[in-house]
């Protein structure tokens, strides 16, 4: 494993702080379903499509990852990283904001 990888891998662990299993139940709710955004008629936004994505790397031995689970755990890092700091003001509980990063495998909430 190259050290990119082994450092992609550690980003990612900070950034998703839900198991698998707890994702999996995220994403079978209504709110999960209902923030983010679908593109090319798709009734799936790309961040429910990303925790399904997340909820297969999490389920996987690290030597099991592929080229596609690596590239897809830097954009995780990216996103988290970009929405986190637009936090909005207040009681986050119930919020657009937090249900999005939780189908991205961060609850910001932890």
């Amino acid at each position: 494993m190259s050290d990119d990888e082994q450092q992609t891998r550690d980003d990612f662990a900070d950034a998703v702080n839900m198991t698998a299993s707890e994702l999996r139940h995220w994403l079978d709710t209504d709110e999960s379903k209902s923030v983010g955004q679908k593109t090319g008629g798709s009734t799936e936004s790309t961040g429910h499509e990303s925790g399904r994505h997340i909820v297969r790397i999490l389920e996987k031995k690290q030597g099991e990852y592929t080229d596609a689970d690596h590239a897809h755990m830097r954009k995780v890092v990216g996103y988290v990283a970009r929405h986190a700091k637009q936090r909005p003001h207040g009681d986050v509980h119930d919020t657009p904001w937090r249900w999005s990063l939780m189908n991205w495998g961060h609850d910001p909430e932890k």
